[in-house]
């Protein structure tokens, strides 16, 4: 049970409940949920499953972002230092359940002192009439009851929640490493334990760090489809094929966003790829269901794809999906599709 507002975040190196799974390929260090004395304790994203770092092959693929936290910043303050409020300071892949107008579930529906749901995070509640945001911290009234179990290559956590205004739900997500692979799943299961349905959407922030070095040229993300940018990229992207591309290192300020459409209607195109070519070190990330939307986040410490996908929940039914990494080098490129 978490109440009230959740103390500030100091983040000390070594200072968070974490755990460390592995196989023979890769090793990964979990930031674990903790109203106290976890690493992320905002009410934007999932707090099951920050990864603080990955390793492969000598390469690193994640870690933290921001250089400095400050809870007074609403978001994150691109500079130097980049500074990251409570709701922002993240790392790794993280999840944000978020509906396509852009609220969280029943908070358009409840009063103000009323609560409504985030799920992965908890029953929160409705300060006023403004509309949602994610970068608000709204005070946490319930987190429900989380549950984590772990063994040789996995970790599962567990969530069971009742939000008030007729929503509830049991929400599981669990982290698989494939046997002597260079593969890592992030599997989702969402049960409607409530008495109205869920519908919202989800979308994936990968916080990618490849081997702590600048965006720049040497980054470059590939998809299936050919990508639309729905706004000026600001000279920061440039569209090459089926590629984004940055022809300039980002310093200082320079923050790079835009949406993207040019994807089917199939999950054949979930597929991006991620790769520094100044090192050699890549990703190609894989989801089981077809996009609903696509965004794309960069500052001068990292690239994040956001794809999003759409949950349809009935009462009394649950809901799968999950995502696969496939982590390569360029010594074990040739192995990947």
């Amino acid at each position: 049970m978490i109440a009230g507002t959740l103390m500030a975040q100091t983040y000390a190196p070594g200072a968070y409940p974490e755990r460390e799974i592995s196989n023979r390929a890769l090793r990964l260090k979990i930031l674990l949920p903790d109203a106290r004395k976890g690493f992320y304790r905002g009410t934007r994203f999932d707090w099951a499953g920050v990864i603080g770092s990955l390793e492969y092959n000598g390469h690193s693929y994640f870690g933290p972002f921001f250089e400095k936290f400050d809870p007074s910043v609403e978001d994150v303050a691109i500079g130097d230092p980049i500074v990251a409020g409570i709701n922002s300071a993240a790392s790794g892949p993280v999840d944000e359940f978020i509906g396509a107008d852009g609220a969280a579930l029943g908070y358009s529906e409840a009063k103000p002192g009323e609560t409504f749901c985030k799920i992965g995070v908890g029953s929160l509640r409705k300060a006023d009439n403004k509309p949602y945001s994610s970068y608000t911290n709204y005070t946490i009234v319930s987190g429900g009851k989380r549950d984590i179990k772990a063994g040789p290559g996995w970790i599962r956590f567990s969530q069971e929640l009742h939000c008030g205004s007729g929503y509830a739900y049991r929400y599981v997500k669990t982290i698989r490493l494939m046997k002597d692979e260079p593969m890592m799943m992030i599997e989702h299961t969402l049960v409607n334990t409530g008495k109205k349905a869920i519908a919202t959407r989800v979308y994936d922030h990968n916080f990618f760090s490849i081997d702590h070095q600048n965006t720049g040229p040497a980054i470059v993300m590939s998809f299936p489809f050919t990508p639309r940018p729905t706004q000026d990229m600001g000279g920061l992207g440039q569209i090459r094929g089926k590629e984004l591309v940055f022809p300039k290192e980002l310093r200082g300020s320079d923050t790079f966003y835009s949406e993207f459409t040019g994807f089917g209607t199939t999950a054949d195109d979930y597929q991006i790829r991620i790769e520094n070519t100044n090192s050699g070190a890549g990703v190609l990330i894989r989801g089981a269901l077809p996009l609903a939307s696509l965004g794309v986040w960069a500052v001068r410490t990292v690239v994040a794809p956001e794809p999003y996908v759409d949950i349809n929940v009935p009462t009394g039914s649950q809901f799968q999906w999950a995502y696969t990494y496939s982590f390569y080098t360029d010594k074990t490129r040739s192995s990947q599709p």
